[in-house]
């Protein structure tokens, strides 16, 4: 009776043992640092910032650096120059770059969001608003760096 409580206690110890090196090994898993340049900071964004602040990436072994480019050519550049792995950017960027011939281009391979998060505002209320209101007028982008449209 002796032997056997002595077995169960060493064999119950080893497994404890294994036990707490395994978590060990999982608490000190290496994390893979991957940097994500975004041209601008969005609410279409929302459930990446918080999977970043919820620690969802750390989970599945992403150290994350967050970057905001303030613009796709400048996002662009970050991507092409190797400053940032993964550029968050609508398709022109690159489009633009590869139909100028570079040798190095982006891909892209992605769709992050359905729709453009963009709207139209004006200074004073407009009554009975129609798109046909805009024509001859001049439309200013919303971000620095974007041109101004004439209509």
């Amino acid at each position: 009776m002796k032997k056997r409580c002595i077995f169960a206690l060493g064999t119950a110890g080893c497994l404890a043992a294994a036990g707490l090196a395994a978590a060990a090994q999982t608490e000190t898993k290496e994390l893979t640092k991957v940097t994500l340049n975004e041209v601008a900071h969005s609410i279409f964004y929302a459930p990446q910032y918080a999977a970043y602040e919820l620690g969802y990436f750390e989970e599945e072994g992403i150290l994350l650096d967050l970057v905001t480019g303030f613009g796709a050519d400048k996002t662009m550049t970050a991507v092409i120059s190797g400053e940032a792995d993964i550029g968050f950017m609508g398709s022109e960027a690159s489009i633009y770059a590869y139909s100028e011939g570079a040798q190095d281009y982006v891909v892209n391979f992605a769709q992050l969001t359905q729709r453009a998060g963009n709207f139209l505002v004006a200074r004073e209320p407009v009554e009975d608003f129609q798109w046909s209101d805009l024509v001859g007028a001049d439309v200013l982008g919303g971000r620095k760096g974007v041109c101004r449209k004439s209509m």
